[in-house]
């Protein structure tokens, strides 16, 4: 039979296979979740947290489009580090995820998980406000929630728990509605006791994300202001924001962000500029009409008093993916000239010159900065970008070979490196790399196949045999704990 919590994570499981059929049409068979223990201990410990969190990080890939922008992703996990220094989480590993989704939402998946929608760039004014909603996602993480959560619920009846499980879940994979349908299938009293205790959550991960906004450095003033910018965009939508579904706002918790940033020493707080640059880059990932976006930047340039760099940035870029490369040559020259080192404007040159198809040009302008930069992630994917559109097969695989061994969980680089073994011809590498993709997106029974594949190819070298050998252990182990 199966122990209590083992119920749970099932009914977790087939709630969340029924609520993403829609995302994509891939089947729900790879749903991961490991075995977690006896409930009867009262808490998950923070190894099991940390299991379920890898196991969910898989199957969502497999469903959701996440950013491959390196820019952004260096970005907000950079700015994520740097809050997680200063917050309460005594287990600093964490997985972040830049999703392609236009909705005002973030998400904190038990294990350490950080997921940032792109849209929350829109609403975020400043660094220190789109800080503030990580930092509140931090603090679930370090108050470990979720565990609390089930503790809580450790006397009632294990459907109501289940239902609780499932909500936080879904609720981070496909939006607030589906969650909040998940709980109010509960029964009223259980409905009502579970959103007491999520108002007390959302009140202390106000406090300690406050706390870690001041530690850090941050504008305490930012989370009030970040509330009222969401209760503005609620304002003026008939379904609000994705994060007040699963995060919801009353006015005590508006006031108590008021009253903390308040009883903080004033003082002067430094804006980042790469904010904006980043913001720009998330806006353009949901405008379809380049024609558009250039008129909007040219007309936001021309009302602008103080800093215009930003804008001009982001005309740089629709000009250039409109293929109008002279005029966006013409707007860089003089963000170059003023900061030759800015990597935003460095790289930008170069998809300039790459789109003129001087790929000398573009990977020389690359190259010069990886030698100061060679850990650069944005520098590291465009480069191999375009290495493979110069059709340097060799060059492009030596680079993301190095970058996989520093970020050896990003599955856009082991996509990448899959893509560039096949355009060079190298059939073994093409299927253990694809292997290494598949496992990070939880598809095993397809990475089975490629590391089958790979083995009927090195079967006289007895070292990579049994390398390979390793690999397929591991991937049919993690199928079977997957279908427990």
């Amino acid at each position: 039979m199966l122990n209590p919590l083992r119920k749970i994570l099932c009914s977790m499981g087939a709630a969340l296979a029924l609520n993403l059929a829609a995302i994509s049409p891939s089947t729900a068979a790879d749903i991961l979740l490991p075995d977690l223990g006896d409930a009867s201990s009262g808490l998950i410990s923070p190894r099991q947290e940390y299991e379920l969190g890898q196991n969910w990080l898989r199957f969502y890939r497999s469903r959701v489009p996440t950013s491959t922008d390196p820019f952004l992703q260096s970005y907000v996990e950079t700015l994520i580090k740097k809050l997680s220094a200063y917050s309460d989480l005594q287990d600093k590993r964490l997985d972040i995820l830049v999703v392609e989704n236009a909705a005002l939402n973030a998400f904190a998946v038990p294990g350490g998980i950080v997921g940032v929608h792109t849209g929350l760039f829109e609403y975020a004014d400043t660094e220190d406000q789109f800080s503030s909603v990580l930092a509140h996602e931090l603090a679930h993480l370090s108050q470990r929630h979720f565990a609390r959560r089930i503790a809580d619920q450790k006397d009632k009846s294990i459907p109501n728990i289940a239902a609780l499980l499932a909500s936080i879940l879904i609720a981070a994979t496909s939006g607030g509605e589906a969650g909040i349908a998940a709980i109010s299938a509960t029964r009223a009293a259980a409905l009502d006791s579970q959103l007491r205790f999520s108002r007390q959550m959302e009140q202390e991960a106000d406090r300690i994300g406050m706390e870690t906004l001041v530690r850090s450095g941050k504008n305490p003033e930012a989370m009030p202001a970040m509330f009222e910018n969401m209760l503005k965009a609620s304002r003026f939508s008939r379904r609000p924001p994705e994060f007040l579904l699963t995060h919801p706002l009353t006015e005590s918790r508006v006031s108590d962000s008021q009253l903390r940033a308040q009883q903080t020493r004033p003082r002067h707080f430094d804006d980042n500029e790469e904010y904006y640059y980043a913001k720009i880059r998330a806006s353009l990932v949901h405008e379809a009409n380049m024609q558009f976006a250039i008129r909007h930047f040219e007309n936001k340039i021309n009302n602008e008093d103080y800093n215009t760099k930003p804008s001009t940035y982001g005309l740089v870029l629709a000009l250039t993916k409109a293929g109008r490369l002279e005029k966006a040559e013409s707007a860089l020259a003089p963000l170059l000239e003023a900061e030759p080192d800015n990597l935003y404007f460095v790289v930008a040159k170069a998809e300039i010159e790459a789109q003129r198809e001087d790929f000398d040009a573009a990977l020389s302008l690359l190259k010069n900065k990886l030698k100061r930069h060679p850990n650069h992630h944005a520098l590291n994917i465009r480069a191999a970008e375009i290495m493979m559109q110069a059709g340097k097969y060799k060059e492009c695989q030596a680079l993301l070979t190095r970058h996989s061994q520093r970020r050896p969980k990003d599955d856009y680089i082991w996509y990448l490196l899959a893509e560039v073994h096949g355009l060079a011809g190298n059939i073994f590498q093409v299927h253990s790399t694809r292997a290494e993709y598949f496992m990070l997106n939880g598809l095993f029974d397809k990475a089975i196949i490629q590391l089958k594949n790979a083995m009927r190819l090195i079967e006289k070298d007895r070292h990579l045999h049994a390398r390979i050998e390793q690999k397929l252990q591991k991937a049919r182990k993690l199928r079977e704990q997957s279908r427990l």
